[in-house]
Order: C-alpha cells, then structure tokens, then sequence
C-alpha cells in the first residue's frame, strides 16, 4: 500500500503535491514502482496536527479519487474516520476505508462502508497512552468492538483487516513490542496491514528527520513480510519492494 497524502501538514510528505495532476502521477509512480493500493488522505494524523472538518478534507481528496479512478483500476483507499467523507470517495470510486479510529469517532461509519460494499481497515488508536496496560490485549478488545459493528452492519468478515495502529496512543515500548511480536497479530482471525514507515518511533531509537528513517522503515517491512503480515504500508515503495523480493527469494517468510 502506497502513502499518498493530499495534506499540506502530514508529518512527512505534507504539502508534497501542489495539484490533483502532481498528486495522480505520485499514485502512478508507486503503482509502477509495486504498489497494489493506494492510500488517499486529506487529514494529517501526525501528533499536534489541527483537524479538519468534512468540507476541506472532501476538496482535497475527492478529486483524487476520481482522477485516479478515472485511468487506473487498482484499489483506492480512504484514509478517513469521517462517513461523510468515507461515502463521498466510495462513490468517486474508492474501496476501501481506512479508519485511523477503528470506527470508535462516527457512529455512520459502519453502515457506511457495508452500503458501499467496501472493505474496512480497523486501526487501533487511543486517546492517551498507557504504559500499564498489556497492549496485546488492548487491541484484542478494541478490534472485538470494531469488528462486531461491521458484521452487525453488514460488511463481510473477508472484508476486513486489523491494523495494531503504531504510533497510535502507544508508548515507546509497547510500540516495539508489536513490531517485535507481529505474529501474535494473526492470531486475531483477519488479514492484517502494517503502517510503520517514517514514524516517529524510529526517531526515538534512532534520531533521524522523517526522510532519513528508511532503514528503520525496512526493518519493520522485513518483520511484516517474516510474520506473514498482509498488508504494508509504506511512503517509499520501490525500496519496501525491493526488501520484500530479497525475503521471498529466501524463501522463509510464513
């Protein structure tokens, strides 16, 4: 999955694209370079970035979208925790929705994707971090609770993916120990995707600006691709590529 933000604030491509046009060519480049969906966002979720509401975010996305749709059939996502916005861009073409809350913000939101057939990425986030708790475990009831509102709406169990949300309300340490523990992840029953690329997690470990966190990035894509993960999301595409042809030449991914 290739990162496309269509933000002039996002951590670390915010205000890359100037144009609908400079913003589709970005999509067709990661698509060239091994991109098999592309994740479209109009609200930075950076820590301290300054929400928007749904009108500002639907100027800078939808347009995308439908640009997008309009030359290529590879799956769109929508990388949104607003319905208004989720339903908009599934009907400009997207299938997929991305929800950084774990649909736990709009209470529209399930019966929203079920009504548009799309699939649903569940990321799990919280408000405030908390070293006590067994993160494991955490997730585990916060996926329970997503889940059960899009079965009960109508979305189909093999339309969904689990996403453990790093970065997301989570301490240094319980950080790691996801990306140290991935398998674990499957034991959940769903496909899961990871977004681990740039963030700031690297920095703490390594002090590096977002741009200068590519090896840590691929460290985190070659734990995906070693736990059987589904999904990687990444800013860089032909480097995770090329890192995850190097594991599946070896043969020892699961």
């Amino acid at each position: 999955m290739g990162i496309l933000n269509a933000t002039p604030d996002s951590f670390s491509d915010g205000g890359a694209y100037a144009s609908v046009d400079e913003a589709v060519g970005a999509a067709q480049r990661m698509m060239a370079d091994g991109a098999a969906i592309i994740d479209i966002g109009g609200e930075s979720t950076r820590p301290g970035h300054e929400p928007v509401n749904a009108a500002t975010e639907l100027a800078r996305v939808i347009p995308i979208v439908e640009s997008l749709t309009a030359i290529s059939a590879a799956p769109i996502s929508i990388d949104t925790y607003k319905a208004e916005v989720a339903r908009a861009a599934l009907k400009a073409g997207a299938h997929i929705v991305n929800d950084v809350w774990g649909l736990s913000r709009d209470p529209d939101m399930a019966k929203t994707i079920a009504e548009g057939n799309a699939a649903a990425i569940v990321m799990h986030n919280r408000e405030q971090q908390d070293a006590s708790l067994d993160i494991f475990e955490e997730m585990k009831a916060f996926f329970a609770v997503g889940v059960e509102k899009l079965l009960r709406a109508g979305t189909k169990e093999d339309q969904i993916v689990l996403d453990p949300g790093i970065g997301f309300g989570k301490t240094l340490e319980q950080n790691l120990q996801i990306l140290g523990n991935l398998a674990r992840l499957n034991d959940y029953g769903f496909p899961v995707l990871l977004g681990a690329s740039r963030k700031s997690f690297i920095n703490k470990v390594s002090p590096s600006d977002p741009g200068d966190r590519i090896g840590g990035s691929v460290v985190t894509t070659v734990f995906a691709a070693l736990a059987g993960i589904a999904i990687i999301r990444v800013h860089d595409v032909a480097t995770h590529k090329q890192a995850l042809k190097i594991v599946d030449a070896t043969g020892v991914a699961k």
